[in-house]
């Protein structure tokens, strides 16, 4: 990497901001040529623009993914403390409320950050002051990763331009504000969901990247078996009843439900949502987003909905009582209903409804499936590298012998691991379950039927996927833990 940032300086600033508007880095330049690397192909404009600012022959090179990033942000890290001329238009289109402001350095900060932050895939970005320092970092495939802090003196004026940008009140440091923000970054526009926290030495903020129109929400890239494809989709087919898709924050319970949507998504079908917010916007779907200061709630979206001659209905969480009965009681009046709720497997969900106070006759009537789900790290096929030895493990988890696989880490991954699959748990609630709802089961009760029946746990789906390959075993224990329930 030294050499190459060495080569780095001896170009212009300008010609390198210009490269990386196309996520490009010019990495070395001579007499006659200029070498430009990517990670994928270049458009022909920038070749034109780059021959007539240089005047040199343009030659690429092809870098992995990582790489790339890498050297971009190192890139970044040695202009960040200094003013730079000839600011990246392309990235300051979403502020024109700002626009005069485009050339300062808080500007530049933020929209590189936020710029990485969407290379990287991250879903998060934490800015977070301390005594004598401000961190910055990106949760990426669901872990906490550190990137290059600003630049000393601008750490007070970044939680300031990020609240601007989000509409939120600049002058209200003592209590906490949410709100939300638009971009236009590489003529692709992004949603962000900002939220402000005061703490001991100032605001911390946190933007939350909200998913597009990148999404495929195809049901079959959910990571789901060919028996819980099957499953999920004749409890779609059902023409009534309840689906619940349960998991902590950030598990892809959203996802899961969007590509249910995407799936009954027709003509023939009125399909209603109410969200908070609306994280995909998706063609054919009348999608409401609740609002707490003018007291629109998910409990009086929902009951507006039921006079909206649905089909489908998609509640995105289960918070309460009152949103809880309604969601039962629609279920019971001809319509499918979607929604999540935060639990930890598919048995805690149904003793959930019941402390919500929802009967269970009521559940075990209107009740189709529950799918409890985790998000896990996919090893790089590039790197990973499976153990010599063996490993025993629960027998009544993994009954032979276990040969994990490692994370390592190469040029196209970070620590080993790139992009994140599901792991699932499902619960058909069939007669069986239904009886023992009726009378007041427990959920170990619960869980014993399940296992009899074939259900197979989040861990022993992790252990599935570590035995493959696709992740590690240190992974699944992270994500599920290691004792059996």
């Amino acid at each position: 990497m030294g050499a190459i940032n060495g080569e780095v300086q001896q170009i212009s600033p300008s010609l390198q901001l210009l490269c990386q508007r196309y996520q490009a880095l010019a990495v070395s330049a001579d007499q006659n040529t200029l070498t430009v690397a990517s990670a994928v192909e270049l458009p022909e404009e920038l070749f034109s623009t780059l021959r007539f600012a240089s005047g040199l022959k343009i030659v690429t090179v092809r870098w992995p993914t990582a790489q790339l990033e890498q050297a971009l942000e190192a890139s970044r890290s040695t202009r960040s403390s200094l003013p730079t001329q000839g600011a990246d238009n392309a990235s300051h289109e979403p502020m024109d409320s700002l626009s005069e402001e485009s050339e300062t350095p808080v500007v530049q900060f933020i929209n590189q950050t936020l710029k990485l932050a969407i290379q990287r895939r991250a879903s998060d970005i934490h800015f977070e002051p301390y005594q004598h320092s401000y961190r910055v970092r990106l949760r990426i495939d669901g872990v906490l990763q550190e990137v290059t802090p600003p630049p000393p003196g601008l750490a007070n004026r970044v939680s300031a331009r990020l609240k601007i940008m989000g509409k939120l009140n600049v002058a209200e440091r003592r209590l906490p504000q949410d709100g939300q923000l638009s971009l236009l970054l590489e003529k692709q526009s992004y949603s962000m969901r900002i939220s402000s926290l005061p703490t001991t030495y100032g605001e911390k903020i946190v933007l939350r990247i909200l998913q597009s129109t990148q999404q495929s929400l195809d049901i079959g890239q959910l990571g789901f078996s060919a028996i819980a494809v099957n499953r999920y989709l004749q409890a779609l087919d059902s023409p009534q009843g309840l689906i619940l898709v349960t998991g902590p924050t950030g598990s892809g319970k959203t996802i899961t439900l969007y590509s249910g949507l995407k799936y009954l998504n027709c003509i023939q079908r009125n399909i209603c949502s109410v969200e908070d917010p609306v994280e995909i916007p998706v063609p054919g779907i009348n999608q409401t987003q609740i609002n707490t200061k003018a007291e629109l709630s998910f409990a009086r979206v929902l009951r507006a909905l039921l006079r909206q001659d649905p089909d489908v209905i998609m509640v995105g969480e289960i918070r309460d009582a009152e949103t809880a009965e309604i969601a039962v009681k629609a279920a019971q009046t001809g319509h499918l209903v979607l929604s999540t709720l935060h639990t930890n497997s598919t048995a805690e969900t149904l003793i959930r409804l019941n402390q919500m106070g929802i009967a269970g006759y009521l559940i075990a009537s209107c009740l189709r499936l529950v799918i409890a789900q985790r998000l896990v790290r996919r090893l790089c096929q590039h790197c990973r590298e499976q153990t010599e030895e063996f490993i025993l493990i629960d027998p009544q988890l993994w009954p032979a012998p276990f040969r994990p696989w490692k994370a390592i880490g190469c040029s196209h991954c970070f620590s080993g691991y790139y992009g994140r699959t599901g792991l699932y748990e499902m619960l058909i609630v069939d007669a069986e379950i239904q009886q023992a709802l009726v009378a007041g089961a427990s959920s170990t009760e619960l869980n014993t039927i399940a296992r009899q029946q074939g259900q197979q746990s989040l861990l022993t789906a992790g252990l599935a996927l570590a035995e493959q390959g696709i992740t590690s075993l240190e992974e699944v224990y992270r994500v599920v833990g290691s004792q059996l329930e």
